[in-house]
């Protein structure tokens, strides 16, 4: 309650100083379109996002009608916060797209090749998610990322084209594998992640660098591939280096979903690559202590669901071992 009643103090705060500036309907505009944007920059809960979507749709109503381009900036602006607030349901995400899209057809004749990419890439993110729940054609968001990069090229938008290329990715792997093509498209998913990978590093963009790597990893442990066992082993070298970024103490919910991953992986490969018949009791034994571990994070973010999944795999595992190395593992 506290919070909504200042962030309520604040919309009405800027609502009166804007109405009472002496300032051009123009200028009201982008004042609130700066107030809007630092409020969702900054959100300390939901009614943040949802202030600051007030905010824009008020510049909305006061930027002049000839000022098309001040429009098709607040919209594109607008369309992020619709796409920040959490739901059940898709209406964030659809009022996400109609934004993006209205601001496209003026950016797109109007504005500069880096906005028109960003918005670009932003509908696709919409259009991704909006597929996820039946809602879109998760081509037409590969489609969007694909213009986008037509801007964002490696050279001149390092950071940028990583996180398309591991936006676009997530969009290959995320098509049901029913037909002919569905190894292509793990193939493709693949060079992606190491597209992505080619322009960032540890140093310089450490976020993008650990999350191509993760997903890589997760990549490479689900693709259907004759080298099953090789393509688990590089699975690991990208969750560790993954680790060198996500730590427990910075970025617990990241770190827990990686460790996961390695989990699973280790769980599925055996011991000694020479000798897979010999079985994977290391492996096993390794692979339950990184699952309690991210059960324990997981446990204390209130992310139960997770919790209780990794809880299962861990199960699982013991339930596949033998009773001598549930004994050596602590197990009953």
């Amino acid at each position: 309650m506290a919070a909504r009643s200042r962030t309520e103090d604040q919309v009405k705060a800027a609502l009166r100083a804007v109405e009472e500036a002496e300032a051009s309907a123009q200028d009201k505009a982008e004042m609130l379109m700066e107030i809007a944007m630092g409020l969702q920059s900054r959100p300390q809960a939901v009614e943040d996002l949802e202030a600051a979507v007030q905010l824009y749709r008020t510049a909305l109503e006061l930027c002049p009608a000839d000022l098309g381009l001040l429009a098709a900036r607040i919209r594109a602006r607008l369309g992020t916060a619709f796409m920040a607030i959490p739901a059940e349901d898709a209406w964030p995400l659809e009022q996400a797209r109609d934004s993006f899209q209205a601001a496209l057809e003026v950016l797109g004749v109007e504005g500069l090749g880096e906005e028109v990419a960003e918005a670009e890439m932003n509908l696709g993110l919409a259009l991704q998610n909006l597929a996820g729940l039946g809602k879109s054609r998760i081509q037409d968001s590969i489609s969007a990322y694909q213009r986008a990069l037509r801007t964002f090229d490696k050279r001149r938008h390092p950071k940028e084209f990583a996180i398309l290329q591991n936006n676009l990715a997530t969009a290959f792997l995320s098509i049901p594998f029913t037909d002919e093509k569905s190894k292509m498209r793990e193939a493709l998913a693949v060079q992606a992640f190491e597209e992505g990978l080619s322009v960032v590093n540890l140093i310089d963009h450490p976020s993008e660098y650990a999350m191509l790597q993760n997903n890589l990893g997760n990549a490479l442990q689900y693709v259907s591939s004759s080298h099953r066992v090789e393509n688990g082993f590089r699975a690991l070298d990208a969750y560790d280096e993954a680790l060198r970024v996500r730590t427990s103490r910075d970025t617990p919910g990241a770190y827990a979903n990686t460790v996961a991953n390695k989990a699973n992986c280790l769980a599925n490969l055996p011991d000694d690559p020479a000798r897979p018949e010999a079985g994977n009791p290391a492996n096993s034994a390794a692979a339950i202590a990184l699952y309690r571990e991210a059960t324990a994070i997981f446990e204390s973010l209130g992310e139960h669901d997770k919790a209780a999944t990794v809880a299962a795999a861990i199960d699982e595992i013991e339930a596949a071992m033998t009773p001598l190395a549930r004994s050596a593992n602590g197990g009953t």
